[in-house]
């Protein structure tokens, strides 16, 4: 059976469900004070369950909405997130997307990412490199920090976090030409991978949240990595780099050393 082939005609048919879904929000529930979960949500993940279930009954699944077995189990396991942004989504923001990982033994073997408003499909496959919309894609040629396009985002706890990112992002503004916070993981990430940003750093996410978008842009041509450049805290989503691979050095400097990193105009900015 074509894996691959399989994850995008599923990430398809719960794309239709969440675009089908956009702007009519009945029910609104969270998870947290500011982790919503919506119908479509549920309905989604529902419907990629099913149809992982009919085609791969020997994997386990871990869902954003019903959760499932462990991430790190040793055989195949799928991460899925049946809507990344809805946040967005439920304020009506048309920046989300379904998202689809499948890690076997520790090691990241199918990401599929589909922005349904957009009909815009990201895939990869291990050692097959990655596509948007079936063309192939690579990471950008950025090769400075000063000259790069980054995008973050915010931990579901930054009401209450010591380190809520925030800190991070003034460093990096100082250090680039600019920061987007848009607000779907899985997106950004893509998006590193296509070359439309250089770069992405966030803290506390989950499995689900990056599991496709970090082999999208390691097909792509880039790196992935947590804040100490290893992945010892990549794949849990404690931390999270992924970047064209040529800013990622610089990168890692800003993470480590804070306002101390060089900057491109003052020789030291505390």
């Amino acid at each position: 059976m074509d894996t691959l082939a399989v994850a995008i005609a599923i990430a398809r048919e719960a794309g239709a469900l969440v675009r089908q879904g956009f702007g009519k929000v009945q029910r609104l529930e969270f998870k947290g004070a500011v982790n919503p979960v919506t119908e479509t949500d549920t309905a989604a993940e529902a419907l990629i369950l099913s149809r992982l279930r009919a085609a791969f009954p020997e994997h386990a699944i871990l869902g954003e909405e019903t959760g499932g077995s462990p991430w790190n189990v040793p055989g195949p396991i799928w991460l899925v997130d049946p809507l990344d942004g809805t946040n967005n989504f439920a304020h009506g923001f048309p920046h989300f997307a379904v998202s689809l990982g499948l890690m076997v033994g520790g090691e990241l073997q199918v990401g599929v990412v589909y922005d349904p408003l957009r009909d815009e499909l990201f895939a990869a496959q291990r050692g097959a490199g990655a596509t948007l919309n079936g063309t192939s894609i690579r990471v950008s040629a950025t090769a400075r920090l000063t000259d790069a396009f980054l995008a973050t985002g915010f931990g579901y706890n930054r009401r209450v976090a010591a380190d809520n990112n925030t800190r991070m992002l003034d460093c990096f503004l100082r250090r680039s030409q600019g920061v987007r916070r848009a607000g779907s993981a899985a997106l950004d990430m893509a998006y590193v991978a296509c070359g439309r940003f250089d770069g992405y750093w966030e803290s506390y996410l989950s499995p689900w949240d990056l599991a496709a978008g970090v082999l999208l842009v390691q097909e792509a041509g880039g790196r992935a990595s947590d804040y100490g450049g290893g992945t010892a805290y990549l794949f849990s989503g404690r931390e999270v780099l992924v970047s064209n691979g040529l800013i990622h050095a610089e990168m890692l400097r800003v993470l480590r050393e804070g306002p101390a990193a060089p900057h491109p105009d003052f020789p030291a900015l505390t």
